[in-house]
């Protein structure tokens, strides 16, 4: 009987996209995956550390697998393991520390580990760190697939432990980005989303390579109908790369663009490399010549020395910019980060208040721009179907929609549709089918 392997993702894109290829890994090497809450003779924990709730919630899914089956291997890996190894041994409930490199022979260095041995095998990433070249995924079962093209973090915001815990830039060539991605599209996949810690500055560490020009040779992959970015920096937006998104038909007028304040003096706090009114014209080009972008972002409330003057500032630039969606992030200090030495912490009950304000503005601008597209036509891949009921896919602008349909939508599944938005129902969009592309 085939042993079974368990895994547990929490954090980014880029973990999901990690842990996708540790279980090709581990079915390559025999192990039948099953779900985390099953019994398994491994569980593997991809963790994250971007917020102190990171860390909390890293070490309840470690407790949870050793509650779920005492006699297996644990381990643990990701940014949490990779950044703070000793608090994991301290808990007593690992077999395995592993950080985020030297996870390509992961089942074989189990093999090796005895019933009651812990192992600590995270090392520090070196100045030339390549990129961790594990698996490809051959199987998918799902219609948008993430592909990681690009490693690492040389930009010092002094709030992040980013830097720490994934190393240097490094970026997977192209060639290498084109086989995957056809892989992805030849077991089903129609939406690629490209994943990165530091996506815009992608090939900078290769020669000849840069993003617009993997996206002029991807979207060229017969079979592939759309292609997404994760988020990019601003000060990674240029000319070139906003042409090739404007004049591509499969390029998504969708991006993430992370802010973290619309207040001058918080950013200059927060090390980022602009200033708001830099943003508020960067997000009216992108606007002007992506028609109808989506564009969300990243924002943190409760930095410290945030005043009330510096929140006001930050959710009327918010407002004016109009996203399409924000993620909203309460401030909390992250070990070796220059931030986490600054004075004026903001009480947890302003960050709350604050928090739930931010939250409240995002809906708003949520909902006023899934209201610009009712009734218009949109092409809809469908992710899901519910039998004689409906089905659930995105537009290219990121907009979730709920086609109604009959018995004429089971096969609709990796399918485009062409779809009416009527109303609005929440995060969704209610719609009805035209013709099928």
């Amino acid at each position: 009987m085939k042993k079974k392997a368990a895994f547990y993702t929490l954090g980014c894109k880029v973990n999901y996209c990690e842990t996708e290829a540790l279980q090709e890994l581990f079915e390559q090497a025999g192990y039948k995956i099953t779900s985390f809450e099953n019994q398994a003779e491994v569980y593997v924990i991809n963790t994250c550390t971007v917020t102190g709730s990171s860390d909390h919630k890293s070490r309840k899914a470690i407790r949870r697998a050793r509650k779920l089956s005492p006699e297996a291997m644990v381990v643990v890996t990701g940014c949490y393991a990779q950044g703070a190894p000793e608090k994991i041994k301290e808990m007593g409930e690992a077999d395995l520390i592993i950080g985020n490199r030297d996870r390509e022979k992961l089942p074989q260095i189990l093999e090796t580990l005895q019933p009651g041995d812990s192992r600590d095998l995270v090392t520090p990433h070196p100045d030339d760190s390549s990129f961790e070249m594990l698996p490809p995924v051959k199987k998918r079962r799902r219609t948008r697939g993430f592909l990681k093209i690009q490693e690492g973090c040389n930009q010092s915001c002094s709030y992040c432990v980013v830097p720490l815990v994934r190393g240097p830039l490094r970026s997977l060539a192209p060639g290498e980005v084109v086989l995957r991605a056809r892989e992805l599209v030849a077991s089903g996949c129609r939406e690629i989303v490209l994943t990165g810690i530091h996506l815009g500055l992608y090939g900078t560490d290769l020669d000849n390579a840069t993003l617009p020009s993997l996206l002029k040779e991807l979207e060229n992959i017969p079979g592939l109908l759309r292609l997404r970015l994760s988020s990019i920096e601003p000060s990674d937006i240029n000319s070139e790369l906003v042409e090739q998104i404007a004049g591509s038909w499969v390029v998504c007028p969708h991006l993430h663009i992370p802010l973290q304040s619309g207040d001058g003096e918080m950013l200059r706090q927060m090390n980022r490399p602009y200033e708001p009114v830099e943003y508020l014209y960067l997000a009216k080009w992108l606007k002007q010549e992506i028609p109808g972008l989506a564009l969300s972002t990243d924002v943190i409330v409760g930095f410290p020395g945030e005043n009330e003057k510096h929140h006001r500032r930050s959710m009327k630039l918010i407002k004016d910019i109009g996203f399409s969606r924000l993620h909203v992030f309460k401030y909390s200090p992250r070990p070796g980060t220059p931030a986490a030495d600054y004075s004026g912490r903001v009480p947890n009950e302003l960050k709350d208040r604050r928090s739930k304000e931010m939250i409240a503005l995002g809906e708003e601008l949520a909902s006023a721009y899934r209201q610009n597209f009712l009734g218009t036509v949109q092409p809809v891949l469908v992710e899901q179907v519910v039998p004689y009921s409906h089905a659930e896919g995105f537009t290219p602008h990121y907009l979730r929609v709920k086609i109604n349909m009959e018995i004429k939508g089971l096969h609709w599944r990796g399918k485009l549709i062409s779809a009416r938005l009527e109303k609005e129902e929440g995060p969704e969009i209610i719609a009805v089918p035209l013709k099928r592309k």
